[in-house]
């Protein structure tokens, strides 16, 4: 079974890639590599002794897009592709919702057009805005506070809105999972894939690398006076192998279900537990016994102090649960980092 998957050449996208080759499926990756490398997908083509078609093309072409949906017996998509920085987005708020809305409704528009209905989509815990009670379960109120945030909720509307426009109607009734990542952070323990943000990263776990790795001279801790244990941000961080895993519980749910019956619902992925910055630190640092140094800064536009999940309804729903524990993702980001001090330029 091809399934396509946009930003398959992103962190998340080269893992999720294994996650399908592992359990059979053919991946078709559609990357504009404006924050990836073709690289990633090249290691997993050697590492398992494969071939994954790929198309270098932004979403919102919409004439090649057409094009590999026609090429391709494509029985479903992974919606990954789209910017993804909470602080770039609040200052940038024009880009995120042109790349991230407007690239998926001209996916969704050739979807509609070529008959494929089974879609994963990549939401995010942003949509939560800042929890009112935590752990934070599907049917909390949802209010984003930045525009990154806001653009996942939009999709999210979208998606909602077509199925409701399909229920019980056509033999292409929507079949939708909003999948809301928590904070993937590791790499698949083979070393061969992880994180390579281009230029400066944005998020926690592959700064600490890159400080411990001498690539960087410190890291910045965004904000030390959240109402906190210890004054840093808590966040509900899961190893982005258990996240691809859940991609594929997600996809075997949706294709199960009746063709007449049109459905969408939105899923946590993430452990159930928060983990504070400093606590990630002292957790990194005891794993690799390298000694992180790092300066408090001002908090960021658009963070928020606590952020963890209630996934009890993809255990019950999807039959997924994260497995891997925190020494485990910072090992397995330690083994990436080791290997590849440049990521996916050496």
């Amino acid at each position: 079974m091809k399934i396509l998957v946009t930003g398959g050449a992103g962190y998340i996208g080269v893992h999720t890639i294994l996650a399908l080759v592992n359990e059979g499926y053919i991946p078709i990756v559609v990357d504009n590599l404006s924050n990836s490398s073709i690289e990633g997908i090249r290691r997993i083509e050697k590492l398992k002794n494969t071939t994954i078609k790929t198309y270098i093309c932004d979403i919102r072409d919409a004439e090649y897009l057409s094009q590999i949906f026609s090429e391709n017996d494509i029985q479903g998509v992974i919606h990954l592709a789209g910017l993804k920085a909470v602080g770039e987005s609040c200052s940038d708020p024009i880009s995120y919702y042109d790349n991230n809305v407007s690239g998926t409704l001209v996916l969704l528009k050739t979807m509609e057009k070529l008959g494929v209905a089974n879609l994963i989509f990549s939401s995010s815990a942003t949509v939560y805005g800042n929890p009112k009670t935590l752990p934070i379960k599907e049917d909390a109120k949802l209010f984003p506070t930045n525009p990154y945030g806001q653009s996942k909720l939009m999709i999210e509307k979208i998606c909602q809105d077509l199925a409701n426009k399909t229920k019980l109607a056509s033999k292409n009734a929507w079949k939708i999972a909003l999948l809301r990542y928590f904070n993937p952070i590791g790499a698949d323990k083979s070393g061969v894939v992880g994180e390579d943000p281009k230029g400066t990263p944005n998020n926690v776990m592959p700064y600490i690398a890159q400080v411990a790795s001498g690539k960087l001279e410190r890291l910045s801790i965004f904000g030390n006076d959240y109402p906190t244990k210890d004054g840093t941000g808590i966040r509900d961080y899961i190893h982005v192998m258990d996240l691809a895993e859940g991609h594929v519980a997600a996809l075997r749910w949706v294709l199960s279900i009746k063709p007449l019956i049109s459905e969408c619902r939105a899923i946590n992925l993430g452990t159930g537990s928060g983990t504070s910055v400093l606590e990630l630190l002292s957790i990194f640092e005891k794993e690799t016994g390298v000694k992180v140094p790092y300066v408090y800064s001002l908090r960021r536009s658009g963070d928020i102090a606590s952020c963890f999940a209630d996934p009890s309804l993809a255990h019950s729903l999807l039959g997924w649960k994260a497995s891997r524990n925190m020494a485990q993702m910072v090992s397995d980001t330690w083994r990436w980092q080791e290997q590849n001090p440049s990521g996916y330029g050496e």
